[in-house]
């Protein structure tokens, strides 16, 4: 039983919207993993489709489990309520529709016990729709060109948040997270890499990662010019918040 702050390991963010289809599954892979001493935090933005329920189920029966109620500004504002939620000195982010595969937390664990990084990331199969069996891809890092590197990364992100974790000490560099910015995990990852020492790609799959229709991320390309956009807005509120840091004076015992 998790009885106080200072206790908790392990804190899995999971957003939530309208997922109640895959939703489950995700859920069963991820409680499989936690010990006493971890938890769940799981903000729902507002769902019209039964995910709700199904969350209010979950938590009824395990107390691992904490919901909230998400802000209701999309997703990126909807990731920074379950970060704010968590009380863990490791927090791994979770989509909700995808699967965890067996090791992934003590393997996670293991990368930041023997080195010092502030951000761990795992490679990912990816399939498509409900036949996690039929493997679309074997290597998504493969795919990306995955490493470190705040330029590489900044050029073209290759940072995945559903196969993510990072230490507590990080999250007062990350948060808040701007709105302008197209993706939460390249913030997360980024600054980590930059601001706190580096960061671990680990080339071992340790999720299942469910193409669909509904996906939030995609893994197609769009225009040049959105993409320049994208960039310079990331670089200028980037600046922005090392500048503040520096102002804080504000360093990390990672």
């Amino acid at each position: 039983m998790v009885t106080g702050e200072n206790e908790i390991r392990v804190s899995v963010a999971m957003v939530t919207y309208n997922g109640a289809a895959y939703l489950r599954e995700q859920i069963d892979s991820i409680l499989s993993q936690l010990g006493e001493e971890d938890e769940l935090i799981i903000s729902d933005d507002g769902s019209e489709d039964g995910t709700l329920s199904i969350l209010q189920e979950y938590q009824k029966v395990n107390e691992k489990i904490r919901l909230l109620q998400g802000p209701g500004q999309g997703i990126k504002k909807n990731v920074e309520h379950a970060l704010s939620g968590t009380r863990g000195r490791y927090i791994f982010l979770a989509d909700q529709d995808d699967i965890w595969l067996p090791g992934k937390v003590e393997r996670i664990l293991q990368v930041f016990q023997e080195q010092k990084v502030s951000v761990a990331v795992h490679d990912a199969r990816v399939f498509q729709g409900d036949d996690s069996t039929q493997i679309l891809m074997d290597s998504f890092f493969a795919f990306r060109g995955s490493c470190a590197g705040v330029i590489k990364n900044m050029v073209k992100n290759t940072y995945i948040g559903c196969c993510m974790a990072f230490r507590r000490e990080l999250l007062e560099v990350v948060v808040p997270i701007p709105a302008q910015i197209e993706m939460h995990d390249q913030w997360i990852g980024v600054l980590g890499d930059y601001y706190a020492g580096k960061s671990c790609f680990l080339p071992e799959p340790f999720l299942l990662y469910r193409r669909h229709g509904d996906n939030n991320s995609a893994m197609t390309h769009y225009g040049f010019c959105r993409m320049i956009r994208n960039r310079l807005v990331f670089f200028l509120h980037f600046a922005k918040r090392i500048l503040h840091l520096r102002r804080k004076n504000l360093s990390l015992p990672i």
